[in-house]
């Protein structure tokens, strides 16, 4: 299978968000989720699945507020396991722990959602291989169907023994104001395709892969963005395959009047509806 999430594709790392409880939520991501502790502080966690890259870092703010309704924001980060035996194992986990989840085949994909103890959407995935996929006029295919639960329960029977080592943050859906602005911003500005048009929503990625972003106005058109200290995302990272490709995406981006700051030694934007990106290598 082809590795849409090594150079020279442009790939989400990392994903930070809020919380209300750090202990409370560290409880969710071990246990249910598998993730290990990377780094821990009074009010933060770096979580990570090899014991090496953190992938999720969960923060308690001071004064935290709880998820804010028809905002824009996180939709979902959705986590990439390397098999379909993998899926199958945390499947069987999620039914064992009684944990409510929803389940959906997308042809490219199959997929489990789960929210955490304060809303914030998690997909955990597999690709189908990308010979699969079915393109025309150069879009995915893509669709909602149920998935085969049993079929997918019947691949393996190992035990469940936290998020394989080889997980990594496939794609992260995001609300957003306005899909043409948005659109814009990701494609002329950062570089990536169109690759499927949703019902208010689009798909985009590097590399013909089926998505590494999703943007929707499922909120609403027009739909603010959070408060800084509520729960959701913070910022998440893209991953370039070298400084000149960022200094080349910096460029595009003030031809299209957008602005960046430095934040240790990152370049740091926001899209059109206010979510945050770090740029790295």
């Amino acid at each position: 299978m082809r590795n849409f999430h090594q150079r020279p594709n442009i790939f989400v790392g990392q994903v930070n968000i809020n919380v209300t409880n750090l202990n409370s939520s560290l409880e969710f991501y071990q246990k249910v989720i598998g993730f290990q502790v990377l780094e821990q502080t009074d009010r933060k966690a770096v979580l990570t699945a090899d014991g090496k890259i953190g992938l999720l870092t969960i923060e308690q703010p001071v004064d935290v507020l709880p998820k804010e309704e028809r905002k824009s924001g996180l939709f979902h980060f959705a986590l990439l396991l390397p098999t379909r035996a993998d899926l199958s194992v945390f499947l069987r986990h999620l039914s064992e722990t009684g944990f409510r989840f929803g389940a959906s085949d997308h042809l490219v994909s199959e997929a489990l959602y789960i929210t955490d103890p304060d809303g914030n959407g998690i997909e955990v995935y597999i690709d189908r291989p990308a010979i699969e996929w079915t393109w025309s006029n150069g879009e995915v295919k893509m669709v909602s169907d149920p998935l085969d639960v049993e079929s997918l329960l019947g691949v393996s029977d190992m035990e469940w023994d936290g998020l394989p080592v080889d997980t990594i943050m496939g794609h992260v859906h995001l609300h957003v104001a306005d899909l043409q602005k948005a659109e814009e911003f990701y494609t002329k500005g950062l570089g990536f395709t169109v690759v499927n048009h949703y019902p208010q929503a689009i798909f985009i990625s590097t590399g013909d892969y089926h998505h590494h972003i999703a943007l929707n106005t499922w909120q609403g058109v027009g739909a603010p963005k959070p408060q800084k200290n509520s729960v959701g995302i913070n910022w998440y990272t893209l991953v370039f395959p070298n400084e000149e490709a960022i200094a080349k995406v910096i460029e595009q981006l003030q031809n299209l009047g957008s602005s960046y700051v430095v934040e240790d030694d990152l370049f740091v934007i926001e899209d059109p509806s206010g979510n945050k990106i770090q740029l790295t290598v």
